[in-house]
């Protein structure tokens, strides 16, 4: 596992052990950055990237231009990793580790995203509140399905990836 592109470029990341996580691959990770590269949704971007496992989605994020991610992981373990690449790397000062349910943190938090990473276990059914509770512009969610229609999102892009679909989403009347 390593930073795809940008001035990171190339770095490793470690991985959590065990199944709880699930990386996205180098070579999807590159596909949902060309496409939020072509919407410019990375650049100087504030970004959230949630059930962030070894925090690869936003880490690349802040490789291509963004200016801070806030990852957000429930598991001990995959917290440990994302510091430790989060230090390995040099981001300690463009981001936020938080330690936390993913549904209880974002109904929560009062912050405002640029763009939003969403990769949940793919058991996970927790869409339609997930959407209802996040407050951002642009979204990319990983899923092992189409995501369901929602009425403060429109879908942008989405492709398959083996079992993976991706899908890019933006907040209704903000895409312009």
């Amino acid at each position: 596992m390593r930073i795809v592109a940008g001035e990171r470029r190339g770095r490793n990341l470690e991985t959590p052990s065990g199944a709880t996580t699930r990386p996205t691959s180098d070579r999807v990770r590159e596909s949902i950055f060309n496409m939020l590269f072509s919407l410019g949704a990375t650049e100087s971007a504030r970004v959230l990237d949630l059930y962030a496992g070894c925090g690869a989605l936003g880490l690349e994020a802040l490789s291509r231009g963004a200016a801070h991610c806030t990852l957000v992981e429930q598991d001990r373990r995959a917290v440990d990793c994302i510091e430790n690449n989060i230090a390995a790397i040099g981001y300690e000062d463009r981001t936020t580790v938080v330690r936390s349910d993913v549904l209880e943190w974002i109904k929560r938090s009062p912050d405002r995203f640029d763009l939003v990473l969403v990769d949940p276990p793919y058991a996970d059914d927790h869409w339609p509140e997930v959407l209802d509770a996040i407050d951002g512009r642009w979204l990319v969610a990983e899923s092992s399905s189409a995501m369901p229609e929602h009425p403060q999102w429109d879908v942008v892009r989405e492709k398959s990836y083996g079992t993976t679909v991706v899908t890019v989403l933006s907040r209704r009347n903000e895409t312009a």
